[in-house]
């Protein structure tokens, strides 16, 4: 069950709008390997704001985000990606619905 999540919104700097969203893709191989990272998102909200919203079963699961690879990540390229400093903010989750597992054999072939 998902009780918390992150918003993080990012500014590009001019010029670096798909050096941003190369970075932003390149995280989903990093989250995958995350068993608290329930659902993990990179998102375009305009030509140079990008965001990540991620949602987790428990503060622990947060945290345990916060200090990964892919937060540790996005803090050494802000610097040079950013305009500004990533805006991180905390979210409980109020409600929420993901996808089911597929029963049997087809969970093998769809997850």
């Amino acid at each position: 069950m998902v009780k918390v999540a992150l918003f993080v919104r990012l500014e590009a700097k001019p010029g670096k709008e798909a050096e941003v969203e190369a970075f932003l893709k390149s995280g989903l191989a990093i989250v995958e390997e995350e068993p608290a990272t329930i659902a993990w998102f990179a998102i375009r909200l305009g030509p140079s704001t990008f965001g990540i919203f991620d949602a987790f079963p428990d503060e622990a699961g947060r945290q345990a985000h916060l200090s990964g690879q892919v937060a540790a990540a996005l803090m050494a390229k802000a610097p040079e990606l950013l305009a500004t400093s990533p805006v991180i903010e905390k979210a409980d989750v109020l409600a929420s619905k993901l996808p089911q597992k597929a029963p049997g054999f087809l969970s093998k072939l769809f997850g």
